[in-house]
């Protein structure tokens, strides 16, 4: 299956070849001025909900049940409607998806990357 949907975080410098760039935390990315984070959109309501985030807490002991957790929210009618939003956004360019947490092997950008490159 050909990935359409690519993550990088917020403090790596924007590629030419990103395509369409999408920040997918609630929040803004520590450190980076609104002025020099290249985005095309902003899309809060595709991460995970505030409460799932917070227990979370980038524990990498939560990480199975934080996946599947965030799997489920984002199998909801609505979140698959928003991510097909994004998917038509992009028109038909490469999806980066922009995220600020550290650890680039437990994060909720990869699991959002999975279900898009399903929907894609």
């Amino acid at each position: 299956m050909a990935r359409h949907v690519q993550i990088k975080r917020a403090y790596d410098p924007a590629q030419p070849g990103d395509g369409y760039r999408v920040l997918v935390d609630r929040l803004w990315p520590r450190g980076v001025a609104k002025d020099e984070l290249k985005y095309d959109s902003w899309n809060k309501d595709l991460a995970p909900s505030p409460p799932l985030r917070k227990w979370f807490g980038h524990k990498v002991e939560h990480w199975d049940e934080f996946r599947d957790s965030y799997q489920s929210e984002l199998r909801t009618p609505e979140q698959k409607a928003r991510m097909r939003e994004l998917i038509d956004a992009a028109q038909g360019k490469k999806i980066t998806l922009v995220y600020a947490a550290k650890d680039t092997e437990h994060n909720h950008a990869l699991i959002l990357a999975d279900e898009l490159n399903r929907l894609y």
